[in-house]
């Protein structure tokens, strides 16, 4: 079977090996004729880069680079990318990397025009007025928002089918979702060759955070039977191709089925997620640690503890994998078994997460989107339990 394949849900996706030749017809598809190229540091020295300005060069098409971020970005760094964009005199943005490259590379194309921005007038703390809440995001004119091509490099977050950056406010310690439809890349282009370069440790955090994706999506509260349908597919996708990518980088056939895991991860989540991406954000934040190996940390402790309001989930998803036992237990065994051979830390406190900071986490946890989402409501106490249990280790529930 070819995996090679052009999608329209939730936008235009060029899926496929070698397809990263394609960039210059995907910004003229887009009409941008001037990109910004916005990656990560490390990844600016890496053969991808060097391959994505070869193709513009050859093309003839003029870019410019931005890559001063971080694997938390934060808001001085949008702003940062906002002033590079507009001083090259860029119509659109080429967001190659990572969830943190692609993160800051759409919130640059919408608001880079926006005022007090395209005056040059325009600070961190500018940005927390499109938070996600309420109806924030009606504050932009979408007349002026500018194309985003997306070409992902981990198969984790997938920021390339989202709508939504995540964005750290310093001053305040949390991280910040900003949100608009028209976040969402006009043009994707999923390569798997672009993700053969990852390390296997962050192979294995990526790719949890992708099963995580789906896995809160499916057991969200609220009626998505598309979400849920395509969350189960997504970890169908991780249980029989993480360990492969993370044993055999060069597996390309793993690579793509993952990278296709992770899109459907966030295509899924549109449904909601939960509790442990509503304590993976503080922690993320006040520890500037990876999001996805965080995520990975938490998974067992937050199915442990609200096993009881997701057991027919569970129930279902064992049998969808052929889990043996095809009940509650299996998922958990699952979990916790691809977390070992992923060699995924079993506790925060070896990640260096200090748990005299849990009640300031669990009340910024409350506080997270992700919370309302939840499949059973969660008070502080919750989130202050689990927080302890991830840190020292314990499984009693």
């Amino acid at each position: 079977m070819s995996l090679n394949g052009n999608w329209n849900y939730p936008t235009r996706v060029r899926f496929g090996a070698g397809r990263l030749a394609e960039v210059p017809d995907a910004c003229a598809a887009l009409g941008v004729t001037r990109p910004l190229i916005v990656t990560d540091p490390g990844l600016a020295q890496l053969p991808p880069l060097s391959r994505l300005k070869a193709v513009l060069g050859q093309a003839g098409m003029p870019f410019a680079l931005f890559s001063a971020l971080k694997p938390n970005p934060v808001g001085a760094e949008v702003v940062a990318g906002i002033r590079c964009y507009l001083e090259a005199g860029c119509d659109g943005v080429v967001a190659i990397g990572g969830g943190s490259a692609l993160d800051v590379g759409k919130a640059v194309a919408l608001l880079a025009r926006q005022l007090p921005f395209a005056a040059g007038a325009g600070e961190a703390d500018d940005l927390w007025q499109y938070e996600d809440v309420g109806d924030n995001w009606a504050r932009v004119d979408a007349a002026l928002a500018s194309p985003v091509l997306a070409l992902p490099t981990t198969a984790g977050t997938g920021s390339e089918v989202g709508r939504a950056s995540v964005i750290v406010d310093e001053a305040e310690h949390r991280k910040v979702i900003l949100f608009h439809p028209l976040m969402l890349p006009g043009q994707v282009i999923a390569d798997p060759e672009l993700t053969v370069g990852l390390p296997p440790a962050l192979t294995a955090a990526t790719g949890i955070d992708a099963l995580v994706h789906n896995f809160e999506a499916y057991c969200a509260a609220g009626y998505h039977p598309l979400a849920d349908g395509i969350a189960l597919e997504g970890m169908r996708l991780v249980h029989g191709f993480l360990e492969r990518a993370v044993r055999d980088g060069q597996d390309i056939e793993a690579r793509a089925q993952m990278l296709a895991a992770s899109l459907m991860g966030a295509t899924a989540f549109q449904k909601g997620l939960g509790a442990v991406h509503a304590l993976a954000h503080p922690v993320g934040a006040v520890f500037d640690k990876h999001h996805g190996l965080v995520n990975a940390v938490l998974l067992p402790y937050v199915i442990r503890h609200q096993q009881a309001a997701i057991e027919g989930k569970l129930v279902h998803l064992a049998r969808v994998l052929g889990l043996p036992g095809g009940d509650a237990a299996a998922v958990l065994a699952w979990v916790e078994g691809l977390r070992a051979a992923c060699a995924i830390p079993d506790t925060l406190a070896e990640i260096g997460v200090a748990e005299e900071r849990a009640d300031e986490v669990a009340r910024m946890a409350k506080a997270d989107p992700s919370d309302a989402t939840n499949p059973r409501p969660w008070s502080v106490d919750d989130y202050r339990a689990v927080y302890l249990a991830a840190c020292r280790g314990e499984t009693g529930g």
